[in-house]
């Protein structure tokens, strides 16, 4: 299998730079979240206000662009395929380095994400057409809200995947064990229950149409942070891109708030 180590390492030095759902089997992905140190314990806060959402790994120190806590010698100005930069609460660029933006007053937050438990249904048998080198699934604001910390708050974000009817018990059931990787599904089913409109995913990325004998399945995803991290509009925050997650040592199954130095 290949290491957490290694896949960082291709991340750094340029060799890798797609999107990571299938290239890593077994291992913990994750979130990432950047904010100055002022926002931080309210971030944290609003992270433990909506665990399902943003299920909290970690929390690193001011100015360390380590998390070791998540796996050896992590740099996150270097360590993910590719970033995404917010000024005021917007979006301006998404590089594939971030040492040139980095600060003293930079916390990195780690949550955990939906990609972790792919490979397992996959191995389960469920069948997933967005689990493939180079795909990912994809992502849909809804109308529900999260529970808010000020500055922080907004709505819920969902990852969509198009399960085979047959499948969906058992793909509800397999992710409920991962609670680090938020869970089970959020809602099953008609989209438009929950606000979600599958012609308007989040970037236009992702695998959107429901094949005949296939159901919407939808789960919570990391990129709510990212909405309210626009909401609160610091001056400067950095998150991964979409589908461009940091590799962990940890195994699948592992998870937990992890309290850093």
């Amino acid at each position: 299998m290949t290491t957490g180590l290694a896949l960082r390492l291709g991340a750094r030095e340029g060799r890798l730079d797609g999107p990571t759902g299938a290239i890593a089997p077994g291992l913990l992905q994750a979130n990432l979240a950047i904010l100055p140190a002022a926002l931080a314990d309210a971030f944290e806060a609003f992270l433990r206000a909506n665990p399902a959402a943003m299920p909290l790994l970690a929390r690193g120190e001011p100015g360390d662009p380590g998390l070791p806590g998540l796996g050896a010698g992590i740099d996150l100005r270097h360590d993910l395929p590719r970033y995404r930069v917010f000024r005021d609460g917007r979006p301006v660029a998404d590089p594939t380095d971030i040492a040139d933006l980095w600060r003293d007053d930079l916390v990195p937050f780690a949550i955990g994400c939906s990609l972790t438990f792919e490979a397992e249904l996959v191995a389960q048998g469920v069948t997933l057409r967005c689990h493939a080198p180079g795909v990912t699934c994809s992502a849909f604001d809804t109308t529900l809200p999260l529970s808010p910390v000020s500055p922080f708050g907004g709505s819920l974000v969902v990852s969509m995947r198009a399960v085979r009817a047959d499948q969906v018990t058992l793909a509800d059931r397999l992710t409920r064990a991962f609670p680090q990787a938020h869970g089970g599904p959020v809602h099953i089913g008609d989209p438009g229950a929950i606000g979600v409109d599958l012609a308007r995913p989040i970037d236009g990325i992702g695998l959107t149409d429901i094949l005949e004998g296939e159901v919407p399945v939808f789960w919570p995803c990391g990129v709510s942070m990212e909405r309210a991290i626009a909401l609160a509009a610091p001056d400067l925050a950095i998150t991964h891109a979409p589908g461009h997650m940091l590799i962990t040592d940890l195994p699948a199954g592992a998870g937990g708030h992890t309290t850093l130095r």
